[in-house]
């Protein structure tokens, strides 16, 4: 009993010098401290706010001279040599259902969206696009929507009609009041002024696939484009101010 007493003040000892050394390196914050804090956090600021200065998006079309798994290198319209980085937030899209890094050639043609560092000079891509096949633009008023199958046909200025493809890779924007906003399927409505850019479907030539489609819902259409029976009756068209027009009846 007297050896486990002993054991326990010793034990009770041991902790209250752990205590004591814990508390004496613990130090209360000082001015000085608070203060070297806030020009550290300072300093860090500045440091990202100048990188981010050094940044801007850009997009360039070039062809490939060299590519591997992190880095591709293009040859841009006046000869010179550009270099793209590659990470696993690169998406990459083509009218081919699978495209990635390991399906990039020399000699092929592609588009680059990305991150361009002033710096470096290099651009962090976020999109490659495989451009081999010219991008067609198609300008025009939407004639009639197909919602079931993700279509719209656009008729063009000499009469032509297009069949637009909406896919997963396609992209939409509106264009109202001076600003560019993300939009979707759902807000297309019929005789509004789009522009689309996209590839001949492989499937069918007459359709094109849409990478991106700009959609001004505050723009009426051109004059000469007649929409003619285009126009799904059933649905009342849009002036493009956000009204329908009914048709009248006696």
């Amino acid at each position: 009993m007297e050896k486990i007493l002993k054991l326990f003040i010793i034990l009770l000892a041991l902790t209250f010098i752990k205590f004591d050394v814990f508390a004496a390196t613990t130090s209360t914050p000082t001015p000085a401290n608070i203060q070297n804090q806030i020009d550290e956090l300072k300093n860090k600021i500045a440091s990202k706010v100048a990188e981010l200065k050094l940044v801007e998006k850009r997009g360039i079309i070039g062809t490939v001279t060299d590519s591997s798994d992190t880095q591709i290198t293009l040859s841009d319209s006046r000869g010179g040599a550009r270099f793209v980085d590659v990470d696993e937030l690169t998406k990459f899209y083509s009218s081919d259902k699978s495209f990635g890094i390991s399906d990039i050639k020399n000699n092929m043609t592609i588009g680059i969206l990305g991150l361009y560092n002033k710096q470096s000079r290099r651009i962090l891509a976020r999109e490659v696009n495989d451009i081999t096949t010219p991008p067609k633009i198609i300008y025009g008023g939407i004639g009639s929507i197909d919602k079931q199958n993700f279509e719209i046909t656009v008729v063009k200025e000499n009469g032509a009609k297009v069949v637009i493809k909406i896919e997963d890779v396609t992209k939409t924007y509106s264009y109202s009041s001076d600003t560019l906003s993300k939009s979707g399927f759902s807000k297309i409505e019929e005789t509004q002024t789009i522009m689309a850019i996209g590839f001949p479907d492989k499937l069918d030539p007459n359709k094109l696939i849409a990478t991106r489609i700009l959609i001004f819902p505050q723009i009426d259409i051109a004059s000469r484009i007649n929409l003619g029976s285009a126009i799904n009756p059933t649905i009342p068209p849009s002036t493009g101010s956000g009204k329908k027009l009914y048709p009248l009846t006696k």
